[in-house]
């Protein structure tokens, strides 16, 4: 893993800025399903992955679930630093969804770079806009758009994610995406098995028609 492979900045830093965020930054390997940040009181620091997959998702009282955006190649979290974001309260849990090598830039190391280098503080102005555009985004298709086109989205999206038409994942796992219940997620595949969209079979949802997929997320 090379951080110069990862952060757009990173020729834009001085060797000395180079060297200290090197000397700083920690390398980790994480396996699926490992909890890396909970919650605003949880200040790890700037995570900055080199391969792999992460979710960042929100918990409500209730114990329900709703991604927020994945994380992949080359993707930087600031949410895991909140510490660093003193005026938003913003309660994210980040947890690895495929084995993942990343980078956990401390925080006082990144706010640091952040007042010495103008080009660092509009990349990570720019990060925080990006991420709250897709919030905004979620939240309208949320109150906006039926369930069946949001599962559909979903289905959509998820095969280009996993690049196949057959998606390894569970019913419980697409609800918790969606911040609905497995029933609901259940009874709307039945559905669209129904139609002909799709093949269920256990742990695993096949995609069998994209365009009547489409269809029905533009509903």
């Amino acid at each position: 893993m090379d951080l110069s492979n990862i952060l757009p900045f990173w020729e834009k830093l001085t060797a000395e800025q180079r060297q200290r965020l090197t000397g700083g930054a920690v390398s980790r390997t994480v396996k699926a399903g490992t909890l890396l940040h909970q919650g605003g009181a949880d200040c790890l620091g700037l995570l900055a992955v080199s391969s792999g997959q992460l979710r960042a998702y929100i918990l409500s009282d209730q114990g329900r679930e709703v991604t927020l955006y994945r994380l992949f190649d080359r993707d930087i979290c600031l949410f895991s630093a909140s510490c660093l974001l003193r005026n938003i309260q913003f309660d994210v849990t980040i947890a690895a969804e495929k084995d993942t090598q990343l980078w956990v830039i401390p925080p006082d190391l990144y706010q640091s770079l952040m007042e010495e280098s103008a080009t660092v503080a509009n990349y990570t102005n720019d990060i925080m806009a990006s991420r709250f555009s897709e919030v905004m985004w979620l939240m309208e298709q949320i109150m906006w758009k039926s369930f069946d086109a949001r599962l559909a989205a979903f289905l959509l999206e998820e095969r280009l994610v996993e690049g196949s038409d057959r998606l390894p994942i569970t019913h419980e796992r697409i609800a918790n995406h969606l911040g609905t219940a497995r029933e609901v997620v259940t009874r709307m595949l039945r559905y669209f098995q129904q139609e002909g969209v799709v093949r269920l079979t256990r742990g695993a949802v096949e995609l069998t028609d994209l365009e009547g997929l489409r269809r029905l997320e533009n509903g």
